[in-house]
């Protein structure tokens, strides 16, 4: 690319003159501005006219901005992306390209015409990105005598990468001695072997490239093996206790709902036997029940009856009793 862009270069110096390739370097979403300084303001504005376009590998040769006939026309696919930086009729024809995007690196080209005279001016815009935010994570049991391995991953940025891992303090960010148990698998891993509660703390994974750096911390926390057991076991108990009272209420509960539901059954049954009866003697109307009451009126009547009558043989026979001595003396005399 280089090499075509000398070559480029060669043949503008037929048709009038050019300045030197510029080479410029810029980080994304920062404002870069592309100078081209010309003398051809002098020979009139009207004649005037300025363009610059770039050929960026992706996208072809694009104009960007030009002036024209005394106006100004702005590229509609990125307008209010570029602009004039100051009097481009006096001899500054240099733009700026506002929150640059990785998309802007290339090829760009100044061109200034007036009565027949050329002046060009080249730049190449290497547009640079900072690492992407890195993930952090930590593989392995966090027990005393085991090994952990932390790893770190930025997935954006302008190559190359630098990945370096530091132990810090965390309050102050503060850098401290790494332990001797620890050593680099690769660049984004560090592993640490037979842990002990000596090496707990936050440990600081650094991604850095020509843009910029990013930063990422995991926190040790080694435990004992025992503690971590019996962490367990007391969680599995609880966990298992709750368990055990939510069933038994459920049985509880299950069952008291049996139960009235048993004597909800036995209380309809009565009631529906209490009922049968009533309906059997109402039903057939009053004429049966009449005529028991009839009969049970000449029962009591006969009964009556038969009372008083016993009753009055009952005294004869006693005023018999006490009137017989007197006629057997009688008899005597």
């Amino acid at each position: 690319m280089r090499s075509l862009l000398h070559s480029l270069l060669g043949l503008c110096c037929v048709f009038g003159a050019f300045g030197d390739l510029v080479e410029i370097k810029r980080i994304a979403e920062e404002n870069v501005t592309l100078k081209c300084q010309h003398e051809l303001g002098i020979l009139g504005e009207q004649s005037l006219d300025i363009e610059w376009f770039s050929n960026i590998s992706h996208s072809g040769q694009k104009v960007l901005i030009s002036y024209s006939g005394g106006k100004v026309y702005d590229n509609d696919d990125r307008k209010g992306r570029y602009s004039f930086v100051s009097k481009f009729l006096a001899g500054d024809a240099s733009i700026i390209i506002w929150s640059l995007e990785p998309s802007d690196a290339g090829f760009y080209t100044c061109k200034v015409k007036n009565a027949g005279k050329y002046y060009w001016n080249y730049i190449w815009l290497e547009v640079l990105v900072k690492p992407s935010e890195p993930q952090c994570w930590i593989d392995g049991d966090q027990l005393v005598g085991k090994n952990v391995t932390f790893h770190c991953m930025s997935s954006a940025g302008t190559k190359p990468l630098t990945y370096r891992w530091q132990r810090i303090r965390y309050e102050d960010k503060a850098v401290l001695s790494m332990p001797s148990t620890a050593r680099l698998e690769t660049q984004q891993s560090l592993l640490l072997q037979n842990l002990s509660k000596a090496e707990n703390g936050s440990y600081q994974c650094e991604v850095a490239n020509e843009a910029g750096k990013r930063t990422c911390v995991v926190h040790l926390r080694v435990q004992n093996a025992m503690n971590v057991g019996f962490l367990v076991s007391v969680i599995c108990g609880s966990v298992g206790g709750v368990l055990l009272l939510c069933v038994t209420i459920w049985i509880l509960l299950r069952k008291k709902e049996l139960k009235k539901r048993e004597e909800d059954e036995f209380l309809n049954e009565i009631r529906e036997d209490a009922e049968a009866p009533k309906a059997r003697l109402v039903k057939p109307g009053s004429s049966s029940s009449g005529s028991r009451s009839s009969r049970s009126g000449s029962s009591s009547t006969r009964s009556t009856t038969n009372s008083a009558s016993r009753s009055q043989r009952t005294l004869s026979t006693q005023e018999t009793s006490h009137g017989e001595p007197r006629h057997h003396c009688l008899d005597q005399i």
